[in-house]
C-alpha cells in the first residue's frame, strides 16, 4: 500500500503529521508515513506485527526493527497511541491546531466484542486521576486509562 491508496481524510492527516514533525525538527519518513497510514486507516487497533504483514505486502524487506522504530518515532510525537490491554496501536484523535499537538493524557474505551477503541478527550478523568494521586502523595508524569466493556453498536 503506497501513501495514495489512503483515503482523502488519512491523506489530510498524514500531511498535517508531516507538518508537525518538520516543525519540531524531525522527518516523517516514508515508512513512517506509511505506518501512521496503516493505524489510521485501520478501524481498530493493529499490533507491530500485524502493520509488519502489511508493510510486507509492498515492501519484502521490512523487519520487525524497522515497525518499531517508526512506532516509536509516532509515538514520541503523539501522533499515535499505545492501548498497552492490546498491545497495539491507534491513531491519536486529540485534536490539533495546525502548529503542534498537545500533550495529553490518553483515555480508552475498549469494546471486548468487536475490539474497536474510542479514544477520550475528557479533562475532568486526568483531573480527578491527578486529584487522587496527588492525595496519595504521588506525583503522575503521565496516565493513560483503559476502560473495557461493549460499545453501542455491538449492545445494540
Amino acid at each position: 500500500m503506497t501513501s495514495s491508496d489512503f483515503s482523502g481524510r488519512t491523506d489530510v492527516l498524514l500531511d498535517r503529521a508531516a507538518g508537525i514533525c518538520r516543525r519540531r525538527g524531525a522527518q516523517l519518513t516514508e515508512l513512517r508515513r506509511r505506518v501512521l497510514g496503516l493505524v489510521l486507516e485501520s478501524s481498530r487497533p493493529m499490533g507491530a506485527y500485524e502493520l509488519l504483514d502489511q508493510l510486507r505486502a509492498g515492501r519484502k524487506t521490512a523487519a520487525p526493527p524497522t515497525v518499531y522504530r517508526a512506532l516509536d518515532f509516532l509515538l514520541e510525537h503523539g501522533l499515535i497511541h499505545k492501548v498497552e490491554k492490546l498491545s497495539a496501536f491507534v491513531g491519536c484523535s486529540h485534536r490539533c491546531d495546525g502548529e503542534h499537538i498537545e500533550a495529553h493524557a490518553a483515555q480508552f474505551l475498549i469494546c471486548k466484542r468487536c475490539g474497536r477503541v474510542a479514544e477520550l478527550d475528557d479533562p475532568e478523568v486526568g483531573e480527578a486521576l491527578a486529584r487522587a494521586a496527588q492525595r496519595n502523595g504521588f506525583a503522575l508524569s503521565s496516565a493513560t486509562v483503559e476502560a473495557e466493556g461493549v460499545c453501542a453498536e455491538c449492545a445494540g
